[in-house]
């Protein structure tokens, strides 16, 4: 051992980047604060100490499981003092995290490099790089991206359009079954349950398998075009395992969770189980929790990106950001998709599915920044056409047929009806559309 390896600082050169996960944030502080005093003290709060010295955090200790200060880079970057008008000073730290701390357990890695840290002040974490020996422990998407045109039977070449029934919550089995059925008659590709309806009292899951899928064997026979339904399986632990299975017992050819509110490892403890073998949709529930601060929380790469990935997700439902009604920049949106979808170790890719306010007027915008390899998701710009929600998604279809053709929309529209009774309905307007 030499003399800096119980240390909680390093230089990058100075430490094997396969045995650390690198952990990088955004730092405000009064400019009073020193921070190459201040944020080695973090660093050991993270690993391997507390506020004092106590007898157990020997330098052998320290040595192996002690998170090292990477880099400290302020910006703007004073060089040579600074004018009574800076009151505040921000930076770009960087630290290491030893890999035997974390191993391959995603509740570790957040406890880590989250942890409590994340109560202090003008503190976001930005990304999370992660060695090969970790990513190797994680079986991420069982189907991806390739694996959900197979389950549908299509070839690859155009998106897959994702329709939630609406109302969010309330109705009756029957309501539902009617509601899918037309959703898929008009050409969803996929039909989910809306985060607010699990398996209720009023509307149980394994009911709406049952039914929906002896829907989903008629639309097959009437238009030789297979639905996925993916059944909201989130519910309390341990129950949600067991539902999963019941559901796929049913006959159930996919289902959705919403992974933060029951936790990522719960998620991903059903993408790893040899007996759920139905692509998985992640829903995005609670995550502007997590990252709509600008300078305190989760950055949304790492919650809408690796955080579904790592956990198994072959589908994530994200706030679409090019005119729907979320208020999320679009090149964070867009980031957050490459997380999903650029290699990641040795993980198969994951499907994003933008929503929120989508009409057929948003899909060429989402085409031409995402591809085709994407799921299209639209509640009420299905259920709300005038001609209902066969017309609805016949118009999102045909939107999509002239976004991959390259033909402008409303050229297109002249020649099919429900697209040009949408576009007269909504346009780009669709603030208030759900």
């Amino acid at each position: 051992m030499n003399k800096y390896d119980d240390q909680p600082m390093a230089l990058p050169e100075g430490i094997d980047m396969e045995k650390h996960v690198i952990a990088t944030y955004y730092v405000a502080m009064p400019k009073e604060v020193d921070m190459l005093k201040m944020s080695p003290v973090l660093a050991i709060e993270q690993s391997t100490g507390t506020w004092t010295p106590v007898p157990g955090e020997t330098p052998e200790i320290r040595a192996k499981h002690v998170a090292k200060i990477i880099g400290i880079y302020e910006a703007p970057n004073h060089e040579w003092g600074f004018g009574p008008e800076v009151t505040e000073r921000r930076y770009i730290i960087q630290t290491a995290f030893p890999a035997i701390n974390i191993e391959n357990q995603l509740p570790m890695l957040l406890t880590a490099t989250v942890g409590n840290i994340s109560m202090a002040p003008n503190l976001k974490i930005l990304d999370i790089r992660m060695p090969k020996a970790l990513l190797d422990g994680y079986q991420g998407p069982k189907f991806g991206i390739d694996g959900l045109y197979e389950a549908l039977n299509l070839e690859k070449g155009r998106p897959l359009l994702n329709n939630m029934i609406k109302p969010c919550s309330g109705y009756p089995l029957e309501v539902g079954v009617e509601l899918f059925y037309k959703a898929a008659l008009g050409g969803c590709d996929v039909v989910k349950d809306d985060e607010l309806i699990a398996d209720m009292e009023y509307n149980h899951a394994v009911d709406r398998v049952k039914a929906y899928m002896e829907k989903e064997r008629q639309v097959f026979e009437e238009t030789g075009e297979h639905t996925l339904y993916t059944v909201n399986v989130t519910d309390r632990l341990p129950k949600m395992f067991d539902l999963a299975k019941r559901v796929v017992e049913a006959g159930a050819n996919a289902m959705m969770v919403n992974y933060l509110a029951v936790g990522p490892e719960a998620m991903r403890a059903l993408a790893e189980d040899t007996e759920i073998n139905v692509p998985i949709l992640a829903h995005m529930d609670t995550a502007g929790a997590y990252y709509m601060s600008p300078v305190q929380g989760i950055s949304s790469s790492i919650i809408l990106g690796k955080i579904p990935r790592l956990c198994g997700a072959d589908a994530i439902v994200m706030p679409f950001s090019m005119g729907g009604k979320a208020n999320y920049l679009p090149e964070k949106f867009l980031w957050a998709a490459k997380c999903l979808t650029y290699p990641f170790g040795d993980l198969k890719p994951t499907m994003p599915m933008p929503s929120g306010g989508i009409t057929p007027a948003n899909v060429a915008d989402i085409v031409n920044e995402l591809g085709v390899d994407v799921m299209i998701g639209s509640g009420g710009g299905v259920h709300a056409h005038p001609q209902g929600p066969v017309g609805g998604a016949r118009a999102l279809r045909q939107a999509i047929d002239a976004a991959i053709q390259g033909i402008p929309l409303e050229e297109y529209a002249t020649e099919h009806e429900e697209l040009g009774v949408a576009l007269g309905l909504w346009g780009k307007k669709t603030e208030f559309v759900t």
